[in-house]
């Protein structure tokens, strides 16, 4: 017989269940802190990937036309390339690119891109036919490219400091007066008010249908903005390298999102049909997706994956560029669950 009284033998049991609570509680501020840390909910991504056709070819920018096939420029090769009905195809151009991430698709199906060292800009035709327009400088350092409703095409050029209009064959030149300006993104809205990012200056630029300037200075200091968007209420969503955040920029004032305690490295921007805004995560071989205030991590397949450039089909698949050698694909039924 036990000489242990009720208290004693109950003390064990009263142990087991602080241990209990304390496992609990563990783990419920671990899962609190991997949100935290990761900046929201993470997710296996279910995508298609298109492996190049030359194995050291690097996809970098990337345009979705409204035919659905996707346009992509390939850094340190003499070519472009096209994902159109399920198959890759390679166009050459006669010369080796070098850091070419300006592409954008027109409305029938064509591309114009950058192209730095030959100090130019080429359209492409859907059948790969090619003509290009000289920028008459003796260097160029180009940023990206967009299209205008109108018809024209709208590019930064870091070393003139100037956002150009290439319209009906002629070059206008808006050259912002500041040594620090750096642009780098460039986007139009609906109502022909082209945006663009300058990245040293730490400002989002806006210039009117009149031609005239604004610049506006992005809240975070030193927050390296680089791609941008615009959204078909007329906001303006941009992607603050440095600063590991998206912004938003409308009626004057900015909204800022952080991406997560470390930097994820994100990477190009595109508004999917459904209002949803969509990055990659270069550090982190993931695609996001904002909406509804929240952030949502698709991560990749492979581990090695490092999404550069991401684009949206009218369908709202979501397209990306991996410079380890592949275009891939998100489709529409996992992009908006």
């Amino acid at each position: 017989m036990s000489n242990a009284s009720p208290a004693s033998r109950s003390r064990p049991r009263r142990w087991l269940w602080l241990l209990l609570i304390l496992i609990v509680a563990i783990a419920v501020l671990g899962a609190s802190l991997f949100l935290w840390r990761g900046g929201g909910a993470v997710r296996k991504a279910e995508v298609v990937e298109f492996a190049m056709l030359v194995e050291r070819d690097v996809p970098t920018a990337l345009a979705v036309a409204r035919d659905g096939s996707v346009w992509f420029t390939i850094d340190l090769a003499d070519a472009v390339g096209r994902v159109r009905n399920g198959k890759v195809e390679r166009f050459s151009d006669g010369k080796a690119n070098l850091e070419p991430i300006g592409i954008a698709a027109t409305a029938d199906g064509s591309a114009w891109y950058t192209d730095a060292p030959a100090k130019q800009v080429t359209h492409i035709s859907p059948s790969g036919e090619l003509a290009s327009v000289p920028l008459d400088t003796p260097v160029a350092r180009l940023g990206q490219i967009a299209v205008a409703p109108d018809g024209s095409v709208w590019f930064a050029e870091g070393h003139a400091f100037s956002v150009t209009r290439l319209k009906d064959g002629q070059l206008t030149r808006h050259v912002i007066d500041s040594p620090r300006a750096g642009p780098l993104g460039v986007a139009v809205a609906a109502d022909g008010t082209v945006w663009a990012t300058l990245q040293t200056g730490n400002q989002l630029l806006r210039i009117s249908s009149d031609g005239s300037m604004k610049m506006f200075d992005i809240p975070t200091r030193g927050s390296s903005p680089s791609d941008l968007a615009i959204d078909r209420q007329g906001a303006v969503w941009f992607l603050e390298f440095r600063g590991n955040k998206l912004g938003r920029f409308k009626d004057g004032r900015f909204q800022e999102v952080p991406l997560g305690q470390e930097n994820v490295g994100p990477t190009g921007l595109a508004m999917a049909p459904d209002g949803s805004v969509w990055f990659g995560m270069l550090r982190q071989g993931s695609l996001g997706r904002y909406r509804d205030g929240k952030i949502v991590q698709y991560r990749l397949p492979r581990e090695r994956s490092r999404p550069y450039s991401v684009g949206a089909d009218q369908a709202g698949n979501i397209w990306y560029t991996d410079i380890t050698g592949y275009v891939g694909m998100l489709p529409a039924k996992e992009a908006q669950r």
